[in-house]
This record gives C-alpha cells, structure tokens and sequence, in this order.
C-alpha cells in the first residue's frame, strides 16, 4: 500500500491514509455502552476502533477478552454528551437541537438560546471532551459555545455549570465567563437579582474571577477626576454617624 500511495500528493496521501484508518474502524468489533443508570440508563453502540481516540475509553478496551462481552458501563456520563462524542467520533462534527425550534441542523452563528440548555449541552460535551482527552472535541464544543447568544439567565446557568464542572486552571472556557459577566453583569444581574446573588455567594471561584478583572480593568485606566487615594480610614466614635 505505501508503494501503491507514493506518487500521491501529501494531501492526497492524508486523505487515503484517513479513509484507511475510518475503513479499519468501520471493521473492527462492535461495544455495547451504557450510559446514565436506573430508567435514564441508555444503551449506545459503537466501533471499537473509533474507542481507541480516547485514552480514558481505551483503558476499558484493554480489559476485553478476545471470546467475552465488549461492554461498557458509564453511569455518571450525560447520554446526550455522550451521544455528541460518538457523532464526532464517526463525522469530525455534532450537533444539538435548540428546544423549541423545529430543526437539529448546525447552530446558526448569533441564535439566541433561549432556555439556556443548549449553552449546557455545549458545556457538557467541552466537559466531557476532557475527560476522554480529546482537545478536538473540546476546541470544538468551545467554539460553538461562542456561536450562541444567551439571555442573563441562560448565561448565568452556564457559568455556574463551568466553575462547578472545570479545573480552576482551565482559562481557556472560565475567562470568557468572568470577563463576560464583568462587562454585563451590571446591567444583566437586573434581570437574575436572586440566582446573581446566590451566585456570588455559592461559586466564590467565579465571583474572585469577575472581581479581579474589574479591579484590573479600573487599575489599568487610572483613578477618575474626582477620586482620591485616602492614607487611612477615620474611625467613628461613639455616637458618630
């Protein structure tokens, strides 16, 4: 075969090789996986081959026995984060169907998710990505994130879901969130007052994030005409008001 391709292109040689290894996947031994538990419990279906991606999969791929059961069980895994994955794995690309609207094609660049679930499904899958450690999902679920627009609600349930879901260090989906809600949090909290202030309180993470980026933002243009830098605060006595 590497004689058969080498008078091809570099690309073209890419795309044989590709088609090669899809055509290898397509024929190796079918996984039976099942993901949720109890009534949510799910059963999905896949190549092996395509499995391999992922790291945290293949370690469940080793343990098969030639003659035995190829089974996986996933029961704190999202069905339809996991579905996506799988689509992915077979198309390069996914897709989710915004609730309410009569379509499951591509996510139109600007729509407007309304009932803040499908910011969530993106979440969930950029999530999901990492822990079968696969950044080509990952970037992906993070760019069509950022094809959506929420409304202060929607987006107040995404940013919870990502600093009670991400590692402190993963910057690349927490500082959009943080610099997001330091922009508009002053005018789009009107609209959440009680899940902004529940917010604050119970995601300290997210609340020190948008914090420091508007004290960094106000150090950066320099104090106003009619601020002052006070040396000490005066303490009121007794009777002072």
């Amino acid at each position: 075969m590497e004689q058969n391709i080498a008078h091809l292109s570099s690309k073209e040689a890419d795309l044989v090789n590709t088609l090669l290894k899809f055509l290898s996947f397509l024929t190796s031994p079918i996984v039976d996986i099942y993901v949720g538990e109890g009534d949510k419990q799910t059963k999905l279906s896949a190549h092996q081959g395509l499995l391999l991606d992922s790291p945290f999969l293949s370690e469940f791929v080793d343990k098969f026995e030639s003659s035995g059961e190829r089974r996986i069980d996933l029961p704190d895994e999202d069905v339809d984060a996991f579905g996506c994955f799988l689509q992915f794995e077979y198309t390069r690309d996914y897709t989710v169907t915004q609730l309410g609207t009569p379509s499951a094609s591509e996510e139109p660049e600007g729509a407007t998710d309304k009932t803040g679930e499908e910011l969530l499904r993106h979440a969930r899958i950029y999530t999901l990505a990492e822990k079968l450690g696969l950044p080509q999902l990952k970037n992906l679920a993070h760019t069509k994130i950022h094809r959506v627009n929420g409304t202060p609600r929607g987006e107040l349930s995404y940013a919870r879901y990502v600093y009670t879901h991400t590692s402190p260090d993963d910057t690349t989906i927490r500082k959009p969130v943080a610099s997001y809600w330091a922009s508009r949090g002053h005018l789009l909290r009107h609209n959440v007052q009680a899940d902004w202030d529940n917010m604050c309180l119970e995601v300290p993470e997210f609340t020190s994030d948008v914090l420091k980026i508007l004290m960094d933002r106000k150090e950066k243009s320099g104090p106003g005409e009619t601020e002052s830098t006070p040396r000490g605060r005066k303490r009121l006595r007794a009777g002072e008001k």
